[in-house]
């Protein structure tokens, strides 16, 4: 079996973050339960499994610095040592250390970050001299592990094997193999049904045992093991001049791999095996003691063939293949719309009755896309409290963060550009809004600080909420700061209800905190989560009491790619704005339009609306024509309301949303562009920043 390697990269990467995240949750854990030895065992099987892929991949330095991480663990595990500040604090170094590794490979480098001051602090802790050490690849692996997964591993008892049914050629080798006083030997393989590199762990297994001997027979065929197309194991006979103890022992080095079975063959099983037998099926006499298929490895045949089931369906898919299929599905979301329009003006029964089918078809496969772009939110907020704990370290602050929702699926795109902004709402309300801990006592308020982040959906949108239990937001301090920094005026101070006083905690630069660090204050970097939510066609919120806490609330739509828009003319012009922001629309006449203060307004069931007439705003030349009524789209921006005035309703569609390129990015009032059904290009209006 040759292989090559780099085209496992990929998936070395994945599974390797995957690690590396569950260590530093299972870390957080640790800290909280010192003498939880599940949780010790599952950061040992991570470090284990990192060890044994990185060694694999040639990446011999991440591959060094886990071996030594499993030292501690190991002691740690046997009671020799415990789990305090210092050695958490260690590990915690260690992991950021393996990300930094992960990052380089990723854009291209070898990994290869010196790592020699960790391995000094792992060795310091288990109070002992360095001791280099020299060797790499697979004999790094620990000869001692906790079992990586459940009874499903557990060696068998050792019965007769299964001799597979062989063609005239194996036969030939094998008793070749017996004239020459050669070992012949049938070994059952299992590999851990959570492992996600099944191909390498095959690999694996043939780079040992082809190390003085030949593998002469598989089950399933080696072209099957390369491909990772197998259930929880594998058999093979073996031809080779090692001993069974040595074999046993060579194959448990590899982590995720155990040996349910080996045994040394003698030349009859291959000279009167019946016809009859075939590859992983029995004879009627055997048929109670033998397994007789890939499932009954683990002795319970029904629950481990559903496990086996739910392993094959699921796959992992190229990021970039999702990315295609969906401009494909919005090129024909596209197509579907000009049919539309093409069928509405020539009035063809029969067509319209094709375009109706192919709209149901079309609007099912643009969901099945949707759905499959959907992921967890908990990928972004795993990553945060490894980052709470260190800053509450840092600011001597004692937080008791929770986490919720964190299942809330949404669109890839938004996953990828949330991140950012919900940490510095973190930190703000880390640093900013909780207390020291003799403060909240000398408060009456309990000594550890509560901060929430959660996730929801409601109707096409998720809510994402920080919440924190601390000061408040004084609207006081709020106007003193403004004025300081010559934002408003004082009579403006005097006129500003609170509402409008929390929206200057978005203006740039803008900060309450008396010193700013490096950590910043409540304020500094919200222009930027402002900004960025709004560039998501979201939202923010502020809700506080003075004195009992506050609570960030971010609106965002699931997706990003295909979104339901409201088309209006302005002039010759159209435009497109997201259903998401529109409220409703209403036609006015003239002279409901009244002037206040130069703003045009019009009361709409007893509310005030103000009006923004669309080809002012866009400075598109007003179509020509009476002006006796007008089309109004009644739009919200976080809690205002406005009414957008355009010339024509054109109506509901499915929109495919593009970028403007790098050379219009930025511009206010847009989020992008889509091509309409004639091949026509709207620009998309973004109502946050219209104004």
């Amino acid at each position: 079996m040759n292989m090559d390697m780099s085209q496992y990269l990929d998936l070395f990467l994945d599974e390797s973050r995957e690690h590396v995240d569950n260590m530093n949750q299972k870390l957080l854990e640790l800290e909280k339960k010192p003498d939880d030895l599940s949780v010790l065992n599952e950061i040992f099987r991570s470090a284990h499994t990192l060890k044994g892929m990185s060694s694999t991949m040639g990446f011999d330095d991440m591959a060094d610095l886990t071996h030594h991480m499993e030292n501690v663990l190991d002691d740690l595990k046997e009671g020799e040592l415990s789990a305090d500040t210092f050695t958490v604090d260690v590990l915690f170094r260690c992991l950021d250390r393996l990300q930094l590794m992960l990052d380089n490979i990723r854009e291209g480098g070898s990994g290869g970050i010196n790592s020699s001051d960790l391995v000094d602090l792992l060795d310091q802790i288990r109070n002992r001299e360095l001791v280099e050490e020299k060797e790499t690849g697979v004999q790094h692996a620990a000869a001692i592990a906790e079992p990586v997964s459940p009874e499903a591993l557990e060696p068998e008892p050792s019965e007769p094997p299964i001799v597979p049914d062989m063609n005239e050629y194996e036969l030939a080798v094998i008793r070749e193999a017996f004239a020459r006083q050669l070992n012949v030997f049938y070994i059952k393989v299992l590999v851990d049904p959570d492992c996600l590199m099944k191909q390498v762990r095959a690999f694996m297994v043939f780079k040992a045992l082809e190390e003085d001997g030949d593998v002469i027979k598989s089950d399933p065929p080696a072209q099957e093991l390369d491909e990772g197309r197998y259930g929880e194991g594998f058999e093979v006979i073996l031809v080779s001049k090692a001993e069974e103890d040595d074999i046993r022992s060579r194959l448990e080095q590899i982590s995720e791999i155990r040996v349910a079975d080996i045994q040394k063959l003698n030349a009859g099983a291959f000279y009167t095996a019946p016809p009859s037998v075939k590859t992983g099926q029995v004879t009627t006499t055997e048929s109670s003691k033998q397994p007789t298929k890939d499932s009954d490895i683990a002795g319970d045949s029904g629950p481990t063939q559903e496990r086996v089931q739910k392993i094959r369906q699921t796959v992992r898919v190229d990021i970039r293949r999702l990315d295609n299929l969906m401009n494909l599905v919005g090129e024909l979301v596209i197509n579907k719309g000009r049919l539309e329009q093409i069928g509405q003006s020539q009035k063809i029964t029969e067509l319209n009755e094709t375009i109706e089918q192919i709209d149901r078809i079309t609007t099912d496969l643009q969901n099945e896309v949707m759905k499959v772009r959907m992921v967890p939110i908990k990928q972004v907020f795993n990553r945060f409290p490894r980052m709470v704990r260190d800053l509450a370290h840092e600011l001597e602050k004692e937080v008791n963060f929770i986490l919720e929702g964190e299942e809330t699926e949404l669109d890839r795109t938004v996953i990828d550009e949330i991140g950012d902004p919900l940490m510095h709402l973190l930190r703000n309300a880390i640093d900013h809004g909780l207390e020291i801990p003799e403060e909240r006592v000398a408060l009456g308020k309990p000594r550890i600080g509560l901060v929430k982040l959660s996730a929801r959906h409601e109707g096409n949108n998720v809510f994402i909420e920080v919440i924190d239990d601390g000061k408040g937001i004084s609207v006081q301090d709020i106007k003193r700061k403004a004025l300081e920094k010559g934002m408003i005026t004082p009579k403006e101070s005097e006129q500003m209800d609170a509402d409008s006083a929390i929206s200057l905690l978005f203006r740039p630069g803008f900060s309450t905190a008396e010193n700013v660090t490096d950590v910043s204050g409540r304020g500094v970097g919200l222009d930027v989560v402002k900004s960025k939510i709004e560039s998501l066609n979201g939202d923010i919120s502020v809700e506080f009491q003075p004195g009992k806490g506050t609570i960030f609330r971010i609106r965002l739509p699931l997706t990003l790619a295909i979104i339901q828009a409201l088309l209006v003319g302005v002039g010759d012009e159209t435009y497109a704005i997201p259903l998401g922001s529109v409220d409703e629309t209403t036609m006015l006449s003239r002279d409901e339009i009244k002037l206040v203060q130069n703003q045009e307004v019009v009361l709409l069931r007893g509310s005030v609306l103000p009006l923004a007439r669309l080809h002012q705003l866009l400075q598109v030349p007003k179509e020509q024509g009476a002006d006796d009524s007008v089309y109004v789209v009644v739009v919200r921006k976080g809690d205002k309301r406005t009414g957008l005035v355009c010339d024509n309703l054109i109506g509901q569609q499915d929109i495919v949303i593009k970028s403007l390129g790098k050379l219009l990015s930025g511009i206010g009032g847009l989020a992008g562009a889509t091509i309409l059904g004639d091949g026509q290009v709207a620009l998309i209006l973004d109502v946050g920043t219209l104004f």
